[in-house]
């Protein structure tokens, strides 16, 4: 899901925070985590990386067909001592490190949906188009110590079409505080019935359409994963970046005819120059 939030709302946020500040080494990014895009090499005002990636993933969730995909990469951000505000193709946010173990970020999204085009097999034949949403996402991450070795990690996707929870804990790689290495998460994730008919449920309707079981699915466990992500500087300009994702669907969503997979994955290689 790509996400998109209101300048005003990012503006906002950190008001509301304490303005402790983190001391940053020379090429220091707000954190020292790769999967945390941060163009500014320790310094304020205004930084702009572009490029691209590669993706091999899942065509809709539950799906069990796979394809490629080229997505756009990198962005504009303004950095001011602990607080990044950034605009990255559909997203625009916000945020801040608070007493050097907490990192906060808040934006809003667009959901894109799902077309019956999405299959190339015609898995969706009859189920509709679903339209792109708005959603409100804000995520914490709260690190052990200071070195950001360890952390736990909680976010919260909210919209017209339900809410989505995500626990979970990580671990970072090697020791260069520039945001370059790798690190690993393990997460839980949540989701009420709203969300969950969204992805996998069938109405009446839909059944009638695509001869396939009504299916009405009620909250709680949606999946556990794993995600991996990387990051290497070739040199002051030039980023390498990877990531590899792993979901293994809950029981009652492995139920639904909709999911023909028990698990989505995904993986991707891109490059980012910094201007």
């Amino acid at each position: 899901m790509k996400k998109l939030t209101t300048l005003l709302f990012a503006l906002l946020i950190p008001a509301l925070c304490s303005q402790a500040a983190l001391a940053q080494d020379n090429n220091a990014a707000l954190v020292p985590l790769p999967s945390v895009d941060d163009f500014s090499k320790g310094k304020d005002g205004w930084n702009l990386g572009l490029g691209f990636g590669v993706e091999y993933e899942t065509a809709y969730e539950g799906s069990d067909e796979f394809g490629l995909e080229i997505e756009p990469a990198g962005g504009l951000q303004w950095r001011q001592g602990d607080d990044v505000y950034f605009f990255a193709g559909e997203t625009l946010g916000w945020r801040g490190v608070r007493a050097n173990t907490w990192l906060f970020e808040a934006l809003i999204g667009f959901d894109e949906g799902r077309k019956e085009s999405d299959s190339d097999d015609g898995h969706l034949l009859g189920l509709g188009e679903q339209k792109e949403g708005a959603e409100l996402v804000l995520q914490a991450r709260r690190a052990f110590d200071a070195d950001w070795r360890y952390w736990l990690v909680a976010r919260v996707v909210t919209g017209a079409d339900g809410n989505l929870g995500l626990f979970g804990v990580g671990r970072r790689f090697g020791s260069k505080t520039d945001g370059s290495g790798s690190e690993v998460n393990v997460v839980v994730v949540a989701h009420d019935s709203e969300y969950a008919n969204k992805g996998f449920g069938i109405t009446a309707a839909q059944a009638m359409a695509s001869g396939l079981k009504q299916t009405d699915l009620s909250g709680g466990l949606r999946s556990v994963g794993i995600n991996y992500n990387f990051r290497h500087f070739v040199d002051d300009h030039w980023q390498i970046y990877g990531e590899a994702l792993y979901e293994y669907f809950g029981s009652e969503v492995r139920d639904s005819p909709i999911a023909r997979s028990s698990y989505e994955a995904e993986i991707g290689v891109g490059f980012i120059y910094l201007f």
